[in-house]
């Protein structure tokens, strides 16, 4: 599947104590990793929500695959999907690896699929839902088998990169055409973190668009693990403290959608 193309002119959200991020500009190609880089504070998480259909922008103009923001929010949700993005699409610590995907692949054959499929044979519905959950491992580069109990292992016993890498193979099991990443070098290494960038550019080079929000981001065009693009957001002097405001903003766009 072709990625969305993202585009967006004087982008902006506004907030009940001021602006949230303003004056943003993207233009990415289909199938590219776009980097948003910014301090605390500056908006990065919430214009990865706005992008991705899930937080209503108050200025400006954007265009998701070819899509309206935000007259068409639900039709992005849809072409969408996020990785790890906190207060909105965290793991659940106590459940093992098998029981997330089992439940993202169930979710996604409930709210994802036709009704055609959800008619067909058990027999051929399971064998559709391994197919996609291999293909998503594989995306990811997870492999089970190295995990200390396969795919019995807990999520609080993954190391931070294998963790990304689950969180981001849940978010492919839709077959996105967006894919948004939050905080994706936290905590990580620098061979992680040329690791989680890899990763990224492989994601894109199979046809999806990547948007990742970090703190630190690798020169664009700059061998495997470069980006195609970057885009800086700034701490205004009116703006409110990221942290509170996208925690009211999460609660707001899991309100609107229902889930991540």
């Amino acid at each position: 599947m072709l990625g969305a193309a993202v585009s967006a002119e004087d982008f902006g959200l506004k907030g009940s104590r001021g602006w949230v991020f303003r004056h943003v500009r993207i233009d990415a190609a289909p199938g590219t990793v776009v980097a948003i880089v910014g301090p605390s504070g500056s908006g990065r998480t919430c214009l990865l929500l706005a992008l991705t259909g899930r937080m209503r922008p108050t200025e400006g103009r954007a265009e998701v695959g070819g899509l309206a923001l935000p007259r068409a929010m639900a039709a992005v949700r849809r072409i969408s999907s996020l990785g790890p993005v906190p207060g909105v699409s965290d793991l659940d610590p106590a459940l093992t690896v098998a029981e997330h995907l089992r439940e993202r692949a169930l979710l996604q054959r409930r709210f994802g699929g036709s009704l055609r499929a959800l008619l067909r044979p058990r027999a051929e519905r399971a064998a559709e839902a391994r197919g996609r959950i291999d293909a998503a491992l594989t995306a990811a580069g997870l492999d089970l088998a190295t995990l200390p109990k396969g795919e019995r292992t807990s999520v609080r016993d993954l190391e931070r990169l294998e963790a990304l890498r689950l969180s981001v193979a849940l978010a492919l099991i839709g077959r996105p055409r967006l894919l948004a990443v939050d905080d994706l070098d936290l905590k990580l290494s620098d061979t992680g973190r040329a690791e989680a960038w890899q990763l990224m550019r492989s994601v894109a080079d199979g046809g999806t668009t990547v948007l990742a929000v970090c703190s630190q981001a690798p020169e664009a065009g700059a061998g495997a693990d470069g980006v195609d693009g970057i885009v800086r957001t700034e701490e205004s002097k009116d703006q409110p403290n990221e942290d509170t405001e996208h925690e009211e903003g999460a609660a707001d766009a899991l309100a609107e959608t229902g889930r991540a």
